[in-house]
């Protein structure tokens, strides 16, 4: 592996969290190819992209934001969950709960490598880390 990013567990998890979203992604029916498929996908993309970006970055509080970024699109993905639940659009859940059990897994990593980050010399506003609980149960 030539790139930073390519090593971090971090990635290879976003890796793995992608192709359960995909899975989903492809049981939509065709009215939501366009928009709920379209944006659940960019969103999973999203966070395995602003890892690797980030993984360049000169400082840590850069590669802290583009760790954020990351945050905000698997958040985006769980939003996408809901609505897909909501409607019924699947046979099953079980694809949801195991993408959201993993999600939780994939969003501890992420909060954990951005708060290791130097970030004191940040100047940036930033918002107070979210805490989040770990209870092994989902919505679905």
């Amino acid at each position: 592996m030539a790139y930073k990013f390519e090593r971090l567990e971090v990635w290879q998890l976003a890796l793995q969290y992608a192709d359960l979203i995909y899975a989903i992604a492809e049981q939509l029916p065709r009215v939501e190819e366009y928009n709920l498929k379209s944006q659940m996908t960019r969103a999973v993309t999203s966070i395995a992209l602003n890892i690797a970006e980030g993984s360049t970055s000169q400082s840590d509080p850069e590669q802290a934001r583009f760790l954020g970024y990351s945050i905000r699109s698997l958040v985006e993905t769980i939003a996408c969950q809901h609505l897909i639940h909501r409607r019924q659009y699947l046979n099953s859940p079980e694809p949801l709960r195991d993408a959201y059990r993993f999600s939780e897994k994939l969003f501890a990593k992420l909060q954990s490598f951005r708060a290791s980050l130097k970030t004191e010399n940040d100047s940036s506003v930033r918002e107070e880390p979210a805490v989040y609980e770990y209870d092994q149960e989902t919505p679905f």
